[in-house]
């Protein structure tokens, strides 16, 4: 999907000067969204899943949130069922729900704003959502040999390089990718800082000896060649100088990908489901996991929220496939300074229970439905 000049996608928005219009309410709205602080990415979403209403009301003559009712969201509900995109496929029931998700909260801050008298989506009922693991997954040598595609005597690939090994070592995001900045990267303590991450949230994660010494060869001897004008400081540029469009990092990565010839096609979050899923074949505990990825909405947030650095740099070196020397499992004997953070050593009694690995890989698959819906 595109964000640029949403209106001009859906020529069916009718009434845009109307103050009680659809389209002056979503406005009001995403105004509401920007004053609370919402992240980007999300007001992003919630404008384009709202356009699609305004677009399939405005195709019905309905021109106000006033005359949209309960029967009509009904009505709206099964279009998106019996949708289809371009390529014939149809809406999978996780964007239906995203859909959904933004109808239903507009409707209740219109609600309580006193813009309508009551409100419609209150009672729509959402899909249930398919449980399923994650559509494809890289095996360690099928990850180690998308890296091996790089051709590093050239300038962008060692750039390329560097960015697959951070993807691979520490599951980020494609956003937090592009958001790194040089300053970020801890060399001594093996650390990398991650500003902003989904939720608006900042953390410290582990990131592998492999993977440093790449972004230390990609410092040395590429970025300088590459920054030019006003350097704002990013970590990985591209070859103008900028820093580096979401697709443009999507299309990257999904072209070693497909040149590795391995069957399996995927983009950045691809490495991301692998990161996790070694590290947990490994013997990582599902709480660092979470903190590693970022899961700040996950049951067991009140717990890996207090695990040190220090411990989550241990269980990443012990469980991430990328080094020289690899240890099976983590020991989670009462030696080890892992093994307060076993589940059966948190020592506290009224700790909720942990997620499961299904719930993980439910959270990764509901991600990675949202940058597919944003890269097509």
């Amino acid at each position: 999907m595109s964000y640029e000049n949403l209106p001009e996608q859906f020529p069916h928005i009718s009434n845009m000067a109307d103050q009680h219009g659809m389209y002056q309410m979503v406005q009001n709205y995403l105004q509401y969204m920007d004053i609370k602080n919402y992240a980007q990415t999300t007001r992003q979403s919630r404008e384009f899943y709202l356009y699609t209403l305004l677009e399939w009301s405005g195709q019905r003559g309905l021109i106000r949130p006033s005359e949209i009712t309960k029967p009509i969201l009904e009505r709206f509900q099964r279009y998106l069922y019996h949708y289809r995109k371009k390529d014939g496929d149809p809406l999978t029931f996780r964007s239906q729900y995203n859909r959904l998700v933004a109808v239903r909260a507009w409707f209740k801050w219109l609600a309580k704003e006193n813009h309508i008298l009551y409100n419609p989506a209150s009672e729509i009922e959402l899909p249930k959502l398919e449980k399923r693991l994650p559509k494809v997954i890289l095996s360690e040598s099928e990850a180690e040999r998308v890296l091996n595609m790089v051709e590093v005597d050239k300038v962008m690939g060692l750039r390329d390089r560097a960015i697959l090994e951070v993807l691979y070592s520490t599951g980020i995001r494609r956003m937090e990718v592009i958001n790194l900045l040089v300053q970020d990267v801890d060399q001594e303590r093996g650390t990398l800082f991650v500003r902003q991450g989904k939720g608006r949230t900042d953390r410290m994660i582990p990131i592998g000896e492999r993977a440093l010494l790449w972004i230390d060869k990609y410092l040395d001897e590429t970025r300088s060649e590459l920054a030019c004008g006003n350097d704002e400081g990013r970590l990985f540029l591209s070859r103008y100088g900028e820093a580096i469009s979401p697709n443009g990092l999507s299309a990257l990565v999904r072209n070693y990908i497909d040149k590795a010839n391995i069957g399996k096609r995927g983009s950045c979050h691809l490495f991301r489901h692998t990161m996790a899923t070694l590290m947990l074949e490994n013997g990582a505990d599902i709480r660092f996991i979470q903190a590693m990825l970022g899961h700040v909405k996950l049951d067991t947030t009140q717990i890996y929220t207090q695990v040190s650095i220090k411990k989550l740099k241990e269980v990443h070196t012990l469980t991430h496939p990328a080094k020289a020397k690899r240890t099976k499992s983590v020991d989670w004997d009462e030696g080890s300074s892992c093994a307060s953070m076993h589940p059966l050593h948190t020592g506290h009694p009224d700790h909720k229970p942990a997620a499961t690995v299904e719930d993980l890989m439910d959270a990764l698959e509901a991600e990675a439905q949202i940058v597919e819906e944003q890269t097509d």
